[in-house]
């Protein structure tokens, strides 16, 4: 069979969920025993989300091959229990960096440089690429922003293309939005009228509509859809709103997606999807037994989105617990000796993530020392983990000016000092140490018995680590490092020996964690929250 394409285009409003619909799609055709991989082209001009404010697009997600991308990738991830790489996340920096590269190399051979072809092509050489790699049955792509962009057009136009060369191979699908007028008490179809006709002005007819809703479609609607829009009336689908994001799949199946999908692409509908294993995570998270209370502590607690892989992976590891992860976000930036019993009363664990800068790492070192001194269960992540160092060194051995480099450069005493790779890097963006590294685990320690293994692998995005001329002193004072990558001898992971449950790591294990997979330090440390 030859691969199949499909673009998810959007319309109307950004943030209809154009990521969710392709992960729940690509579940539904893998669960069917399809290979499956999915794509995001993003339209802005960075190379990558890496120096962005997490306040414009919220985390970003690192792959195990070190691509910084945007947080949609680790939807496709969680869903699919598929690794991406580099090639899944194309944005218009990217493009035109190789299209100009090229142009200096000499490669057109002296030939004007247009928007079409070369763009256009370098568009779908990316996409094409990925279904080449892979040998995928199915490649989705989805495509940022929203038609009538200006920015958006050469991947519209790429769209185009692709759908005529390809034929049958290749369809379209499009998120628009209906939206209730109350006063009326009726469901609008006009917004999606027009945002297909911007799409059929660039020579994209859409080949099925999925309507985002906050109310039940009619057949009337249905109707009226199909017959504006030139699409069957079968292939208008209705995504209303989830309470959670876990039971779109099941939506999406209940509406027949993945069988009008098939049937457009020529490939044989002659099994069903077995979403039994979906299902029953589902019921672990509508119906949990009991619930524990967990402190977030970080400083974009007003964006979730900052800390998106995080929270799924409560939910992930909740769900492994048969319980509900009621999460408390903590602002930062306001904790400090005085209020920190108010802050975290009633908390069953603190949990203290990753960030950079100053602002809000007092109160994250305050946080640490109060789960530390009261016995409270503590994970940290990367940052977390250079956290409860400081802290420890502050207020352990007693080095009270202790600190990060990257915080406090003068300080007499840097337990967290700049990687010895990073000392002449000059650039900023994917400059840090990013992607998969190994992690060997000492025996008998607590991160021993809850990956069960002594050698693991995580991802990682940072560019300050342990000092280890420290190392000596910690360890005889109770604070072991417990996971050293063997190459480097950077400590990756560590932890209080007779604390009921206190543990750090220096990588992302939230980037790692899966709807079928849970990872083990998330589900670990909601375990000991329990107890």
């Amino acid at each position: 069979m030859n691969t199949k394409y499909i673009f998810v285009t959007g319309g109307v409003t950004s943030s209809l969920g154009k990521g969710i619909i392709s992960s729940s799609l690509a579940k539904l055709l893998q669960a069917r025993g399809l290979s499956v991989t999915i794509q995001k082209l993003d339209p802005y001009i960075n190379i990558d989300p890496d120096t962005l404010n997490p306040y414009e697009h919220g985390e970003c997600y690192v792959t195990s091959d070190g691509a910084v991308t945007d947080l949609d990738l680790g939807h496709y991830e969680r869903f699919l229990g598929v690794a991406t790489s580099q090639a899944n996340n194309i944005t218009t920096g990217r493009i035109y960096q190789s299209v100009i590269d090229k142009e200096r190399r000499g490669d057109y051979l002296g030939k004007t440089v247009q928007v079409i072809p070369h763009i256009t092509d370098e568009i779908k050489r990316n996409v094409k690429l990925l279904g080449g790699i892979g040998k995928y049955d199915v490649v989705i792509t989805e495509i940022g922003g929203t038609v009538g962009d200006i920015e958006s057009l050469p991947y519209v136009e790429a769209v185009r293309q692709m759908r005529w060369e390809l034929g049958r191979d290749c369809l379209c699908v499009h998120l628009t939005y209906v939206p209730y007028v109350a006063a009326a008490h009726e469901l609008k179809t006009k917004p999606t009228q027009h945002s297909v006709k911007f799409l059929l002005q660039s020579g994209v007819q859409p080949d099925i509509l999925v309507l985002r809703t906050e109310h039940k479609l009619n057949d009337d609607v249905r109707k009226k859809v199909a017959l504006f829009c030139n699409v069957e009336k079968e292939a208008v689908i209705e995504s209303i709103d989830a309470s959670t994001i876990y039971e779109v799949p099941l939506l999406m199946q209940r509406e027949q997606f993945d069988k009008v999908v098939l049937r457009k692409l020529g490939i044989d509908d002659d099994k069903e999807p077995d979403m039994s294993e979906w299902t029953d995570f589902l019921e672990r998270v509508r119906h949990p037994r009991k619930s524990v209370k967990i402190a977030l502590v970080g400083k974009y607690v007003e964006l979730p989105d900052a800390y998106k892989s995080i929270l799924e992976s409560f939910v992930h590891a909740g769900a492994a617990n048969e319980c509900k992860v009621d999460l408390k976000l903590i602002q930062s930036d306001g904790l400090t000796r005085e209020n920190i019993a108010d802050k975290l009363h009633g908390m069953n664990g603190v949990l203290v993530v990753p960030g950079f800068g100053d602002r809000g790492i007092e109160g994250k070192i305050e946080a640490v020392r109060y789960a530390r001194v009261n016995n409270i269960p503590f994970l940290g992540i990367c940052l977390g983990m250079q956290c409860a160092v400081v802290e420890f060194a502050r207020n352990v051995l007693g080095y009270k000016d202790a600190h990060s480099a990257e915080i406090n450069p003068s300080a007499e005493h840097k337990v967290v000092d700049l990687m010895e790779g990073q000392k002449n890097v000059s650039g900023i963006g994917g400059t840090m140490r990013l992607g998969a590294y190994v992690c060997k685990i000492k025996e008998g320690s607590l991160a021993h018995e809850i990956y069960g293994e002594t050698q693991i692998s995580e991802r990682h995005r940072h560019r300050f680590e342990f000092n280890n001329k420290y190392l000596e002193e910690f360890e005889k004072n109770g604070f072991v490092a417990s996971g050293i990558n063997p190459e480097s001898g950077l400590v990756e992971i560590v932890e209080i020996p007779g604390h009921k449950f206190f543990i750090a790591g220096q990588f992302h294990p939230e980037l790692q964690s899966t709807v079928l997979n849970p990872h083990k330090l998330f589900v670990a440390f909601v375990k000991a929250a329990l107890s």
